[in-house]
């Protein structure tokens, strides 16, 4: 039997209300947009270095679209599709659709595989249920996405199967230390309401956890790595309002009444004020994640059964020579 990936340990939450969340947050989105469009030109210049030339190409987790265009321009005769859990940062989507017209552009996700045409195709769909068919893609992209599932032991695998056998993962996503001045107010906060430790932020995976899974799930030669951007606020209001809109909270509010809630902001705004730098300024730091992987030859059958390549003998009898 193939090794099972290993669970991931983060606490689960709903992806209906995550859904809801970003289908709220679809119509500002582009006010936050800045981030992920920073990090698609570090991920380019990283795939500079890699040669590739996919026959069709996945944005898995492609939001509002803006990596989109890149992408098709990059790759010009390969279809380039998305997939996304909220329909309105879909609907987004079509926006950056300006190659294609057709009635085919927003396709449903059962037929959406069936046709190969040049140009973006959508579906709606959790990370780890893509409505594709096994080996359909050779290159999956995707960009500040993964943080976002509960389960990425289980986004993994699926990636995996999507991906013909050398095809290409490229990803970026959050690591821990994101949020961390946030996180410290928030906890400031409940300790001194007596409220015990709560999750308010995203529970952020570490990097080198991601790159156990990568292993796990079927890949091979991981490249890992991170950098640690700060983005600084002249106002605790603007950095809140910057969170919401990237919709970082997927977890249900349990305040006792509304009174308590404007009781908890207050404070929350007063421990975040106190962490003005010299500068005058409240800085907010995001752990920038960076991976690519290779889809590894299969080693065991469907049934369970190894499977020995022809070139893999070769060396083993050089070695007994």
């Amino acid at each position: 039997m193939p090794p099972q990936p290993a669970k991931s340990s983060r606490p689960a939450y709903d992806s209906r209300r995550l859904r809801r969340i970003f289908d709220r947050r679809a119509a500002t989105f582009d006010d936050v947009a800045f981030l992920p469009r920073e990090i698609a030109q570090r991920m380019r210049e990283r795939l500079d270095y890699i040669k590739i030339n996919p026959a069709s190409v996945l944005d898995a987790g492609c939001g509002a679209g803006e990596d989109l265009p890149a992408l098709r321009e990059r790759f010009p005769e390969a279809p380039v599709f998305g997939t996304d859990l909220s329909h309105a940062m879909l609907s987004r989507a079509l926006d950056h659709d300006g190659g294609d017209t057709s009635w085919r552009r927003f396709l449903p996700a059962s037929i959406g595989r069936a046709l190969g045409t040049r140009g973006p195709r959508f579906a709606q769909a959790d990370f780890s249920a893509l409505p594709f068919a096994a080996g359909a893609f050779e290159f999956v992209w995707s960009n500040l996405a993964l943080h976002w599932h509960s389960r990425p032991d289980l986004v993994f695998p699926e990636w995996q199967r999507v991906l013909k056998v050398n095809g290409l993962l490229m990803f970026s996503t959050l690591g821990p230390d994101t949020l961390k001045e946030l996180r410290s107010a928030y906890a400031q906060v409940d300790a001194a309401h007596g409220l015990g430790a709560r999750a308010h932020v995203i529970d952020f995976v570490d990097m080198h956890d991601l790159g156990d899974m990568l292993v796990e799930s079927g890949f091979e030669i991981p490249v890992m790595d991170q950098e640690t951007l700060t983005i600084t606020y002249r106002s605790p209001e603007s950095l809140l309002a910057d969170v919401r809109r990237w919709g970082a909270y997927p977890f249900v509010r349990d305040d006792a009444s509304p009174q308590a809630a404007r009781r908890l902001h207050r404070a929350l705004l007063a421990a975040l004020e106190a962490r003005r730098g010299p500068d005058g300024t409240i800085a907010l730091t995001f752990e920038v994640i960076y991976g690519h992987a290779w889809k590894a030859v299969p080693r065991t059958t469907a049934e369970g059964h190894g499977i020995v390549r022809l070139e893999d003998i070769g060396r083993g009898l050089g070695k007994n020579r």
